[in-house]
């Protein structure tokens, strides 16, 4: 306990974001660079973290973890793989239209689960990509083929069908039964799409779409916070994990004088509120233990815990204030709050430490834990295991509050500068 209080925030961060790295080593194919959703052995591959992985690997090499040319061997082997991987209408290829299925086997890469064409996860796993394209710039074979092979994948995307027909773009697709029956609504992490869609240089979606996708913001007052409204955590850290949103602002953004960033850090504070007042009555909330977000959960069962019933969920997308809360604390969701707000994050990231040490195992955070739930000491239920998007989210938002360094690589991005600017964002280092 002396030891946790007297370690320098710096030496705590460098810690947490280390074991987090971690993750990418142990889940990682060698012979097609996917990455596991999850550290559960025989599952699938996500695509939005082999994106996540691709950002990882510069921080990695930044830091001292890995070299240069293991991260670059890396990053040639997954870029290969989706290159030359089957792009067709079957429903056992790996993607279609330059977009992926949401999920794939480790081995083969075929599509599993049924599991759709996921714009927003192919955009996930396109952003590190073109991280990957802007960091390796040295003239060598590798790096220079790693540029190639970059560029080609984002051109082969044809963004304008992803609409199918719509004024916005739709969520996903199937090949069983077309387009999902709905797109995107409201405020969410799909800002980075827009972005990536508007900046092609082949297929790329009309400007009009992004108009029409803000037309259905939700602004509120939430504890006297003025915000654009999303529940879950996540949402207001994924995009922000790649493009620097400080001072740049959009149409929206101008009219409310505000800002994404200045946004994010608005919400974390509306979290810890929602936290400190804890309308439910739930064990552990409290100004240092928040985060509710999209994560794991006790599973779908109803309690009756101190004489008051008490409803679980599974996996599922939590949020403040409107619910859904089931009492399960996101931990990393509060981490990665750290460039917003690094006082309220590194804050709670002591307390996690100190009041619930049973549930960090080899300073790795797990997706979500339930102190209401019974059984297991003060944390409750514990997730099992650990998801790859949690963890990258980690490394990326420490990396992004010690060095900037994946928002001043992006900057250099030029399709993303040409992304905010269809998307009629000004000022900052946009001018």
């Amino acid at each position: 306990m002396v030891e946790l209080f007297t370690e320098s925030d710096e030496k705590l961060l460098d810690r947490f974001q280390r074991a987090a790295f971690g993750y990418f080593l142990e889940q990682f194919n060698p012979e097609n660079g996917l990455v596991g959703d999850r550290s559960r052995a025989g599952g699938p591959a996500s695509i939005a973290v082999v994106g996540f992985a691709l950002s990882c690997y510069p921080v990695g090499v930044e830091r001292g973890w890995m070299t240069r040319a293991d991260a670059a061997a890396r990053t040639l082997v997954t870029l290969r793989f989706f290159w030359n991987s089957c792009q067709s209408e079957q429903a056992d290829a790996t993607g279609y239209k330059g977009f992926f299925y949401h999920f794939l086997d480790m081995k083969t890469g075929e599509r599993v689960w049924q599991s759709e064409l996921s714009l927003i996860d192919t955009t996930l796993l396109l952003a590190g990509v073109l991280t990957a394209s802007v960091y390796f710039s040295d003239d060598t074979p590798s790096e220079n083929e790693i540029r190639e092979r970059a560029d080609a994948i984002y051109r082969r995307i044809d963004w304008q069908w992803a609409c199918g027909g719509e004024a916005t773009v739709r969520q996903g697709w199937k090949p069983e039964s077309g387009f999902l029956h709905y797109g995107w609504d409201g405020y969410d992490e799909a800002i980075i799409l827009y972005v990536l869609g508007l900046a092609s240089p082949t297929h790329s979606l009309p400007e009009s779409s992004y108009t029409m996708w803000t037309a259905t913001y939700q602004w509120e007052n939430i504890y006297d916070y003025e915000f654009l409204y999303a529940g879950p955590h996540f949402i207001h850290h994924f995009s922000q994990a790649w493009i620097d949103f400080v001072g740049i602002r959009d149409r929206f953004m101008r009219e409310k004088d505000s800002d994404y960033f200045e946004n994010s850090r608005r919400a974390t504070y509306v979290q810890r509120e929602y936290a400190r007042r804890n309308p439910y009555g739930f064990e552990g909330y409290g100004k240092d233990c928040w985060g509710i977000s999209a994560n794991d959960g006790p599973g779908f069962k109803t309690l009756k815990i101190d004489g008051r019933e008490r409803r679980f969920l599974g996996y599922a997308a939590r949020g403040v204030p409107y619910g859904p809360d089931d009492g399960t604390i996101a931990p990393c969701a509060a981490i990665a709050s750290l460039p917003f707000a690094p006082k309220l994050a590194l804050s709670a990231l002591r307390h996690f430490c100190a009041r619930y040490p049973e549930m960090i195992r080899d300073s790795r955070l797990p997706s979500g834990f339930n102190p209401t739930f019974p059984g297991g000491g003060r944390s409750g239920w514990v997730s099992e295991g650990y998801f790859g998007l949690d963890q990258g989210i980690i490394v990326l938002m420490i990396e992004n509050y010690r060095s900037r360094l994946i928002w001043n690589l992006m900057r250099r991005c030029p399709y993303i500068g040409s992304g905010l600017r269809s998307a009629e964002f000004t000022g900052g280092w946009l001018s």
